[in-house]
């Protein structure tokens, strides 16, 4: 733990340098391939959506003394052939199964079949049926309240950072978030129900802190940079990254942390279920946020603005004046106050 700090401390005083905006390309390359890859993933294995986005029946049933898979799905395919029965236990006592849609002698049967094969009261199994329609609707309301949700935050971080590249950086980390958990979804068949879309919504709100917070730094040391012959542009927003890297690392373990422990509660006491899934999209996501705003937003940055006359004109001046000076074009060793 001591050299993780005074990692940070060297990152801190320019000591150490994690060459973000140095290697730039090639940060936005790899995002690249592995945005690439996530559009293409879906295309090919396609998402495991659940019942309320495709409709479908789903049976309770409580007080049981086996959980296992086999023992549910086998009571469900002996009854409904065609039925893909899908277990997931609730609780030490509890299950859930889900399937495609059936008629309604068909879920009376399913029903009387599980009182019997798990030897259980008739109150102790309930049905609920989810048609296609209100997945389509659940669906719709979520794209909307995912493109509100970019528009508002588009509109705010411009307003904040007054600048429409720093907006843009921030919303481009965005999408690169969305996109690769999206893949990571697809890729593991980790099944998508409303509870992980609003953790995944949570992730997004967590994604633009961190982004805020590594900008605000970087919007301090680029302050009046013209003025400043210590360091070019790209080496200031470099040093701001590099002096909230901890900070954005601390924050990432802190987030994922608990959010790990309701995983394994969930998992392995409680039973897959919304816990499950909404701390499965916060897990996934968190990790994913914190990359994408030290390697894509802040890189892209830094790239956004590599053109404008005043950066070129001051990088030429600082390349300058380390040539005049007899030293090498590289930022000094040390270089906290700028």
């Amino acid at each position: 733990m001591k050299r993780f700090f005074a990692w940070g401390n060297r990152l801190h005083s320019g000591e150490s340098s994690i060459p973000f905006v140095g290697k730039a390309k090639l940060w936005l390359a790899i995002s690249g391939v592995l945005v690439l890859l996530s559009l293409l993933v879906p295309l090919i294995f396609g998402f495991n959506f659940g019942i309320a986005f495709k409709g479908g029946s789903q049976f309770q049933v409580d007080h049981v003394s086996d959980t296992s898979a086999a023992k549910g799905e086998g009571i469900i395919n002996d009854v409904v052939s065609g039925a893909e029965p899908r277990l997931t236990p609730t609780s030490d006592t509890a299950v859930q199964i889900e399937t495609n849609q059936l008629t309604d002698p068909q879920m009376q049967e399913v029903r009387d079949a599980l009182v019997a094969g798990y030897d259980v009261k008739v109150e102790d199994v309930t049905s609920t049926f989810v048609g296609p329609e209100w997945g389509q609707d659940v669906t719709s309301k979520m794209i909307r309240a995912l493109v509100i949700f970019v528009a508002i935050a588009l509109v705010v971080m411009g307003l904040y950072f007054r600048t429409w590249k720093m907006s843009l950086a921030a919303i481009v980390g965005l999408f690169v978030v969305m996109i690769v958990t999206m893949g990571i979804y697809s890729a593991t068949g980790f099944e998508v129900t409303p509870e992980a879309i609003i953790g995944f919504l949570t992730v997004l709100s967590f994604s633009l802190y961190d982004t805020v917070v590594v900008f605000d730094k970087i919007r301090e040391n680029t302050t009046r940079f013209e003025e400043k012959r210590n360091l070019k542009f790209s080496e200031l927003v470099n040093l701001g990254v590099n002096q909230t890297t901890v900070r954005s690392i601390n924050t990432s373990v802190v987030s994922v942390l608990p959010i790990a422990s309701i995983l394994f509660i969930g998992v392995f006491l409680l039973g897959a279920g919304t816990l499950v899934d909404i701390s499965l999209s916060l897990f996934i996501g968190t990790i994913v946020a914190a990359a994408s705003t030290l390697f894509v937003a802040s890189p892209l940055y830094a790239l956004l603005r590599a053109n404008e006359p005043a950066v070129k004109a001051q990088e030429e001046a600082v390349r300058e004046l380390r040539l005049k000076d007899g030293g090498a074009d590289v930022p000094p060793v040390t270089h906290a106050e700028v």
